[in-house]
C-alpha cells in the first residue's frame, strides 16, 4: 500500500481496456477497500484498546473536576481545528488528480490560518476561564490550544496519505503516538501534575502524529506560497468547514453546558461516559472513515447500480459490526465501570445511554461520506446546522431536569436523524427506504434482542466481573448463533475472507 499514490483511479484508465481492464480496476478496488476496513479495524482495535488501558489507569489517579477542566476547553480547540482545516482533506480526497500546487497550497492555509487562530485564542483565554468560573483555566488553555497549530503543520500531509488510501501507515501513527503519548501522560500523573497531565499528553499525542505523518507521506512542502489553487477548492471546501463546525459544536455540546450551568466535575462525569462511547465508536469508525469516501468516488463510474452496491455491501458490514459492539457496550456499562472505575459509577447510565445512539454513529458516517462523495457538500451543511440548532435548543430548553434526561434528548435526536440520511440517499444513488432498511434492521434487531435476553437472564446475579463476563459470553453467541441460523451473507463472507487470508488467497468482503 506504499505505492498507492502511484494513481488507480478508475477514471483515469484508457477506454480501449475495454471489459478487461474494468473488471481489474473493479478487483481492485475492492481488494484496497477490503485490506482498508481490516486495517482500519486491526488500527481502531489496538488503538482503542491502549487507550482503555491508559485511561483506566489515568481515571483511576485523577479526579472528575481534572476531566473537567480538560472537556471544557475541547470546543474551542476543535472548531478552531475545523476552521484550520477548512475541508480541505476531503476536497483533495474528491479531486481525481491532485497536484502538488494543491497540496501545497493546502498546507500554507492551515499553517497561516493555525498561527493566527491560535494568537485570537491566546488572548481570549482570560475570557473563556471567567465563562467557566476558573481561573486555572487561563494558562492552561494557552497551553492546551497548541494542539490544532501543531496539527496544521501535518494536515496536508494527512490529507495526501487520506486521499491515497494509505490506511497501514496511518494505523502505525495511531498506534505509536497512541502508545508513546500515554505513557507520558500516566508518568506526569503519578508525578501529581493532575489536569497538566491530560493536557501534556494531548500535546504529545498530535505532535507525534504530525512528525510521523511527515515521515511516512512522500509529499514535501515548498516554499512558495500560491494560495490560489486551495481558493480554487473553496466552492466546495468551505461547506464542510461550516459542517465540520456544526458538527463539533454538537459533539461538544456538553463540554460547554455542563461546565457553564453545573460545575466542571459534572462536566468530567459526563466526559468519562463519552470517552468510552467515543472509544468504541472510533474502532468501528476508523474502518469507514480511512476507506468510504476515497472508494465510493472510485466506485462512481457512471454505473449507479455498481455505486449502490459498494455502498449496501459497507452499510451492511457497519452494521454488523457496530450494533453488537456498541449495544453490547451498554449492556455491560454498569459492571465494567463498578469492576474498573467504582469512583466512576455516576457515568454508567449516561454510558448505557450514549451507546444506543453510538451504535448508529458509523452509519451516518458511511451517509455523509456518500453525500460527499456525490460532489453534495451543500447537504451536509444543511443537516449539519439544522441539528446542531435543534440539539442546542433543546438542551437549554431542558438543563433543569438533570443531565441523564438531556443525554435520552441528545440520543434520540440524534438517532431519528438517519432517516434524513436515508432520504438524501435515496435522491442521489437511488436507494430506497425498504432497501436500506432490509440491510440495517436485521442486525439492529438482533442486537437489541440479544442484549435485552442476556441482560434478563443475568439480572439476578450481583454485579461484578463474572456477571459481565456471562453477559458477553452469552451475547456473543447468541448474535453470532442467531446469524448464522439466518444465513446471514456478511457473517459467511467475514469468515471466508479471515479462512482464506490465512492461506494467502483473496476474498473481498466488499
Amino acid at each position: 500500500m506504499n505505492n498507492e499514490h502511484s494513481s488507480n483511479h478508475p477514471h483515469s484508465a484508457p477506454s480501449l481496456q475495454g471489459r478487461a481492464g474494468g473488471e481489474s480496476e473493479s478487483s481492485s478496488l475492492k481488494q484496497r477497500t477490503a485490506k482498508g476496513l481490516i486495517w482500519g479495524g486491526l488500527s481502531g482495535g489496538v488503538v482503542q484498546l491502549l487507550n482503555a488501558l491508559f485511561g483506566l489507569v489515568l481515571l483511576n489517579r485523577l479526579s472528575q473536576e481534572d476531566y473537567g477542566m480538560i472537556a471544557v476547553l475541547y470546543v474551542f480547540s476543535n472548531v478552531a481545528g475545523c476552521i484550520q482545516e477548512s475541508g480541505f482533506t476531503a476536497a483533495l480526497a474528491n479531486k481525481k488528480e491532485a497536484s502538488h500546487e494543491d497540496y501545497n497550497a493546502v498546507f500554507w492555509f492551515d499553517v497561516i490560518v493555525g498561527s493566527v487562530l491560535y494568537v485570537i485564542l491566546f488572548f481570549t483565554a482570560p475570557a473563556i476561564a471567567r465563562f467557566y468560573h476558573e481561573p486555572a483555566l487561563t494558562i492552561l488553555a494557552r497551553f492546551f490550544f497548541l494542539n490544532f497549530w501543531i496539527v496544521s503543520i501535518g494536515a496536508a500531509h494527512y490529507a495526501y496519505m487520506f486521499s491515497h488510501m494509505m490506511v497501514r501507515q496511518n494505523s502505525i501513527i495511531n498506534m505509536v503516538a497512541l502508545l508513546v503519548s500515554g505513557i507520558i501522560g500516566i508518568t506526569l500523573a503519578f508525578c501529581g501534575l493532575e489536569y497538566w497531565a491530560l493536557a501534556v499528553q494531548n500535546i504529545a499525542y498530535v505532535t507525534i502524529m504530525m512528525i510521523m505523518r511527515w515521515c511516512y507521506s512522500p509529499w514535501r512542502p515548498t516554499l512558495h506560497i500560491d494560495l490560489r489553487p486551495a481558493w480554487q477548492m473553496w466552492g466546495f471546501s468551505w461547506k464542510l468547514l461550516v459542517q465540520n463546525l456544526f458538527l463539533q459544536l454538537n459533539n461538544n455540546v456538553f463540554g460547554v453546558l455542563l461546565g457553564r450551568f453545573y460545575t466542571t466535575r459534572v462536566a468530567g462525569i459526563f466526559s468519562n461516559a463519552r470517552k468510552w462511547d467515543d472509544m468504541a465508536i472510533s474502532t468501528i469508525g476508523s474502518m469507514v472513515m480511512g476507506v468510504a469516501q476515497p472508494t465510493l468516488t472510485q466506485a462512481d463510474n457512471g454505473d449507479m447500480g455498481r455505486l449502490r452496491e459498494v455502498f449496501r455491501k459497507m452499510l451492511r458490514f457497519i452494521c454488523f459490526v457496530s450494533f453488537p459492539c456498541l449495544l453490547g457496550l451498554s449492556l455491560i456499562s454498569e459492571d465494567f465501570i463498578a469492576c474498573l472505575i467504582p469512583k466512576w459509577q455516576e457515568s454508567a447510565p449516561l454510558l448505557s445511554t450514549l451507546c444506543i445512539y453510538g451504535a448508529f454513529a458509523p452509519v451516518v458516517t458511511l451517509y455523509s461520506n456518500l453525500v460527499i462523495s456525490r460532489g453534495r457538500s451543500m447537504v451536509n451543511l444543511v443537516n449539519s446546522v439544522v441539528i446542531c440548532v435543534l440539539i442546542w435548543a433543546g438542551l437549554i430548553a431542558m438543563r433543569s431536569y438533570g443531565v441523564l434526561f438531556m443525554t435520552w434528548f441528545y440520543v434520540g435526536v440524534n438517532t431519528l436523524w438517519v432517516l434524513v440520511w436515508q432520504y438524501w440517499a435515496r435522491r442521489l444513488i437511488g436507494l430506497r427506504f425498504r432497501d436500506a432498511a432490509s440491510d440495517i434492521l436485521p442486525f439492529f434487531l438482533f442486537a437489541a434482542g440479544v442484549m435485552i435476553l442476556s441482560w434478563w437472564l443475568t439480572s439476578a446475579m450481583s454485579a461484578g466481573w463474572l456477571r459481565m463476563g456471562v453477559k458477553i459470553l452469552l451475547a456473543v453467541a447468541f448474535y453470532l448463533g442467531l446469524l448464522w441460523a439466518f444465513d446471514a451473507k456478511i457473517l459467511k463472507e467475514s469468515v471466508a475472507y479471515i479462512i482464506h487470508k490465512k492461506k494467502g488467497k483473496e476474498v473481498s468482503v466488499c
